[in-house]
């Protein structure tokens, strides 16, 4: 058995609910964990799940005369039950059981406290919106990068666990542009404009079969049919990113780094919105390196550059693009502890000074667990340095990629 475990508090206002009201129904008496019906949430008036269940497979406001009643419980549907102690989802203090829980099982509750139960496709929504909040100043310029909808302003994409993809403008909104699907995705990048339309685009590889496709971006945040543009081996990389135009051809390109031998490749943009032949710019090592993402010019110099995180010492390297497309001289920008961060956000200037800013959402590290899931930024400052990060938030919890 499974103690119900207290989340914590969080403010309601705005949450939207899927499903709508359901109806709580009772089955016969000495009714067991087990009879609780798959889809459904169900709950009893006692600590052994005997007597009358109640059940739902839709979210209720208000819970009639079983509210605060519940001593036994199990989340049998593909939904996180979120199980408020105040009616019509209000502010106060809520609890999440996870979907799909094992029917030998239940949840205990030694004080009953549920008056509104909701079902919704991810944890956030028990407590907000299935994004995080982003903001972006406006740029003095357009980068070419960073920006799906071309106004000036460095936006955001997130995929959340349910697979669904939401578009962050950089005002503190979101708005959902893939329905589900992308958590077959096992690898997401974006910088610039790879077919040729003139919007920045999406580059996927499919983990199932190793496949990379290209979704066009619509221009005003969203994403076209796809197209494929990799029939398959891309599964072999271990790190793709793309990083704008290496080659100095005028197309975006893409890097990858080759599993089996840790060399580094670009792989050049064409005329079509496709990628034409490989060419070696790292003939080895590159497997040393466990973060590679495309932050655009952060030298001044007029060419895209590179940062890649050493693993072994959590060291952030600034690798400048050469007037021969490819990599130069190194320089260290982080001297230690970039290991903790789980994600890189390259997606040009977010601080309104016309010079690209580098975010990042920090892992679950062990000394420091409080700063799990943060978002930090950091000003670019036009050398290929950093400033250090001046900015945290903590609400980028519970997501599956941010790009």
């Amino acid at each position: 058995m499974r103690k119900t475990m207290r989340r914590g508090l969080a403010s309601l206002l705005g949450i939207t609910l899927l499903g709508g009201l359901g109806v709580a129904t009772a089955a016969p008496a000495q009714a067991a964990a087990s009879d609780c019906p798959k889809g459904y949430f169900c709950a009893w008036k006692t600590e052994d799940t005997t007597g009358t269940m109640f059940k739902t497979n839709k979210s209720l406001p208000t819970l009639g005369t079983w509210n605060n009643t519940f001593r036994s419980q199990i989340n049998r549907s593909s939904k996180f039950a979120c199980l408020y102690d105040l009616p019509n989802y209000e502010l106060g203090t809520y609890w999440s059981l996870d979907p799909n829980e094992d029917p030998r099982g239940y949840d205990i509750v030694p004080n009953p406290h549920t008056s509104s139960v909701g079902l919704v496709a991810t944890e956030r929504e028990c407590g907000g919106d299935a994004y995080p909040t982003w903001y972006a100043e406006t740029s003095p310029k357009a980068a070419g990068f960073g920006d799906l909808n071309g106004d000036r302003k460095a936006d955001v994409l997130v995929r959340d666990k349910a697979g669904r993809l939401w578009y962050l403008p950089g005002g503190f909104t979101g708005t959902l542009v893939g329905a589900g699907g992308w958590n077959g995705m096992n690898a997401l990048v974006r910088h610039g404009d790879f077919s040729r339309d003139g919007k920045e685009d999406v580059i996927a590889r499919e983990a199932s079969t190793g496949r990379l496709w290209l979704y066009p971006g619509t221009g005003t945040g969203g994403l076209g049919a796809r197209k494929l543009i990799g029939a398959g081996g891309w599964n072999g990389m271990s790190q793709i990113a793309a990083v704008g135009d290496l080659s100095r051809d005028g197309r975006a390109d893409l890097l990858a780094v080759e599993k089996a031998t840790g060399r580094l490749w670009l792989y050049p943009g064409t005329a079509s919105g496709t990628l034409g032949a490989r060419k070696l710019i790292g003939s080895g090592g590159w497997n040393s390196m466990n973060a590679l993402t495309g932050p655009g010019d952060t030298n001044g110099d007029g060419r895209v550059d590179v940062y890649a995180r050493e693993a072994s010492t959590g060291k952030l390297w600034m690798y400048p693009g050469t007037t021969s497309g490819g990599l130069g001289a190194r320089k260290l920008v982080g001297t230690g502890g970039w290991n903790v961060m789980g994600t890189f956000l390259s997606v040009g200037d977010f601080t309104g000074d016309g010079k690209p800013d580098l975010a990042t959402i920090a892992r679950r590290p062990i000394l420091e667990p409080e700063h799990a899931d943060e978002l930090r930024t950091y000003r670019g400052l036009g050398t290929g340095a950093l400033a250090a990060w001046d900015y945290t938030d903590g609400n980028w919890w519970g997501l599956n990629g941010a790009f």
